[in-house]
């Protein structure tokens, strides 16, 4: 009778290839490297993780409000720059006989009172405010980040002088003022209007921009640079400068918007822009009076600045949620 055989401890174990728990770990680990993009963090293709303009980028697409307010935007600025795409004819060609009509075929908007097409006359008044909305924002934009980024950098005097003169701007009323300073002024092109926008409304971006560098400037990575030996501009360029215009950008987009309807109000009260020049706010001056007679000379350039306005300011608060990282 053979003598029973001892147990074997190896053969506790299974042997590789029998599938054993062993072999189980090896194969799901071999499996997870096989996997592409694993263990790589979700900001990037090397584990690099995305900036805060990336994932800005990726909420605005993704954002149908953005969608739309940008669609409307660039439709303006296609009609801006090239308006006689939209509207063929001219918009100063008067014809007294249909002074006041309403819509007819080929004139969808009707006639004003001196019998010029209300439809072109609606489009290539989209320039007048695009390009004092666009150029009043830039100006105001570079002026105030400009002189609120040096009081926030720096501080001491300088900061207490910009913060006196700023509270002097905020207590000027904006109708008044643009009363009172355009009404010596005979130029009939958009830059008078554009250069009051600009002085009455850098303030509020260089208030913005200051609060900004002044949080940004306490950064560990600012006082490391400064320690490593990196010299004011530098820091100032390369450092607090991209961490700080988020802000600035959010306001200045909001406020395009109402320097729209700022242009608007001034030409309607006959001190913004002026015959010949074409404007919405000419236009809605003019078609006051006939109301009750002739609404459609009144109701289609005004609906076309609510909606620019609108498009501007769906902008803005779409960018300020993809910005804000307090939002996500």
């Amino acid at each position: 009778m053979p003598e029973p055989q001892p147990p074997n401890p190896k053969g506790l174990v299974a042997p590789t290839g029998t599938g054993g728990p062993m072999d189980l770990a090896t194969s799901e680990a071999e499996t997870l490297e096989a996997v592409p993009g694993h263990g790589q963090s979700p900001g990037g293709p090397a584990g690099k993780p995305r900036s805060l303009w990336s994932d800005a980028w990726l909420d605005l697409r993704r954002n149908p409000v953005f969608i739309v307010s940008a669609l409307l935007i660039l439709f303006l600025v296609l009609i801006s720059l090239w308006p006689s795409l939209a509207a063929p004819g001219s918009p100063y060609r008067a014809d007294l006989t249909k002074a006041q009509q309403s819509s007819s075929p080929g004139h969808p908007f009707g006639y004003d009172t001196q019998g010029r097409d209300v439809y072109t006359r609606v489009i290539y008044g989209a320039r007048a405010s695009v390009t004092v909305g666009v150029c009043a924002t830039a100006g105001a934009a570079l002026l105030g980040s400009f002189l609120g980024g040096l009081a926030g950098f720096f501080g001491g005097w300088g900061d207490a002088v910009l913060s006196r003169v700023a509270d002097v701007f905020f207590g000027i009323p904006v109708v008044l003022g643009g009363l009172v300073f355009l009404s010596v002024i005979t130029n009939t092109t958009v830059w008078p209007v554009v250069f009051f926008i600009v002085l009455l409304g850098w303030p509020q971006l260089a208030r913005i921009a200051r609060g900004s560098v002044i949080t940004a400037k306490q950064n560990d990575y600012v006082q490391a640079a400064r320690a490593l030996g990196a010299g004011n501009t530098r820091i100032l360029l390369r450092h607090i400068a991209p961490n700080a215009v988020a802000p600035v950008i959010v306001v200045a987009t909001i406020a395009l918007g109402s320097y729209v309807s700022l242009e608007a109000t001034l030409s309607f009260l006959g001190v913004g822009l002026r015959p010949p020049t074409v404007s919405w706010g000419i236009d809605i001056s003019t078609a006051s009076p006939y109301i009750r007679d002739a609404p459609h000379m009144l109701l289609w350039p005004a609906g076309a600045l609510s909606v620019t306005v609108l498009a501007f300011i769906m902008l803005g608060d779409a960018v300020r949620d993809a910005l804000d990282p307090k939002l996500r």
